[in-house]
């Protein structure tokens, strides 16, 4: 008899904390069916069958964790955790607990090779999932839209993308505490989609039917690595600001943010033919970051020049900056007030400057071509992603 439940929970699948523009997607996943790995393949010993009944476990404890389905109580799971009362580092570890089977059954699988039996037994699973990066609507009449593909290695590409998403929202939880465990984690989760797109989506991608979730190709597994670098990379200028680092090299950082969320946004825009529709709202994150980050290069780059006493290029450096903004104040409130907020920051340096300038240096505003070209620094790299690896042998009746 097929199951229904509904499980809940939040996917970040952008903040650029050091930009402080978030983009927050809550979703719903149907899980139609229960995967029940014992019941589906045919084991051919008791240990074999003993790891497909672990899966199911592991996979479970997954799901009604961000199911918020659990009847375990909070002080349970925290013992069980280990002590950590943070429900984000709970689910990291329970992902840590069935990444490493799957990896072992997908690879038992395919060394079998395309036979019938195994298809059949996959297809049987019924593996679905919804798209957090979607543009369809996450709730409408007939619930959330899912997508199902009979392949294993859906389900692990699925399950890692998950993984990099939890490990970026610990490390945004960690911002407040600790800037290095931030960044850290921000890098792994670079390292877990780069591996995504390295290693484990472009088998895939040729069984790939044509409607299917962005999170299933290599090409959006790229783009979010280096949206993470852009994430540990803003972390870390804001650690070199509270050191009061030189505003040259502010500048620089800054922009160096601004080029990873670049690249990122190139990549969506030569990719677009890899799935059918991306959330509106996932681009416009990413072009608002570009300007935010830019800006923030610009005015410490005025900074930088009016202590050069070279006040006309600091207002025109500051100029340039402001009228990047005009027409792309978003539409969120939340993103609003951060776009205001830079405006701000922009206008009272510019009037500050503007009246220097008027009653004390009197220095001619450059032409656009002769401003000082932005130069970004990169200083942040993924952490490599390694598998979990158990040397265990799964032995099916085919």
């Amino acid at each position: 008899m097929a199951l229904f439940t509904w499980a809940h929970f939040r996917i970040l699948t952008g903040t650029l904390v050091g930009g402080a523009l978030g983009f927050y997607i809550k979703y719903h996943v149907e899980l139609r069916y229960k995967v029940v790995y014992e019941e589906t393949f045919y084991a051919r010993d008791s240990g074999t069958l003993e790891q497909l009944k672990e899966l199911s476990s592991r996979r479970r404890a997954v799901e009604e964790s961000v199911n918020g389905s659990s009847f375990i109580t909070a002080a349970i799971a925290r013992e069980m955790a280990g002590g950590t009362t943070s429900r984000i580092q709970q689910d990291l570890q329970k992902l840590e607990l069935y990444l490493p089977l799957l990896e072992n059954l997908v690879m038992s699988v395919e060394s079998v090779g395309d036979k019938y039996q195994i298809l059949q037994w996959t297809a049987n699973l019924k593996i679905q999932w919804t798209s957090a990066l979607n543009s369809s609507p996450a709730f409408s009449l007939g619930g959330p839209k899912f997508f199902r593909i009979d392949n294993l290695r859906f389900e692990l590409g699925m399950a890692l993308f998950l993984y990099g998403a939890l490990l970026r929202e610990r490390g945004l939880e960690m911002l407040n505490s600790d800037f290095v465990e931030s960044a850290t984690l921000f890098r792994k989760a670079a390292g877990v989609y780069q591996y995504l797109s390295q290693d484990v989506l472009p088998p895939l991608e040729p069984k790939l039917p044509p409607e299917r979730p962005p999170e299933a190709t290599p090409s959006m597994a790229s783009i979010m690595s280096l949206v993470c670098l852009a994430e540990a990379q803003a972390v870390t200028v804001r650690k070199a600001e509270e050191k009061a680092t030189s505003i040259g090299l502010l500048a620089k950082l800054h922009y160096g943010v601004a080029q990873f969320v670049e690249e990122a946004s190139n990549l969506l825009r030569f990719s677009v033919a890899d799935w059918n529709d991306i959330s509106d709202r996932f681009r416009r994150f990413l072009s608002g970051c570009i300007v935010l980050h830019e800006a923030r290069s610009q005015r410490y780059i005025a900074s930088e020049l009016k202590a050069a006493e070279q006040l006309g290029l600091a207002l025109g450096v500051l100029r340039y900056a402001k009228s990047n903004f005009q027409g792309r104040l978003p539409g969120e409130d939340s993103w609003r007030q951060i776009f205001r907020q830079e405006i701000d920051a922009l206008d009272k340096m510019l009037r500050k400057f503007e009246h220097e300038n008027e009653f004390i240096w009197h220095d001619k505003l450059p032409p656009l071509d002769e401003l000082p070209l932005l130069e970004g620094k990169k200083i942040v790299a993924p952490i490599a992603y390694r598998p979990f690896g158990l040397d265990r042998e799964f032995l099916f009746i085919l």
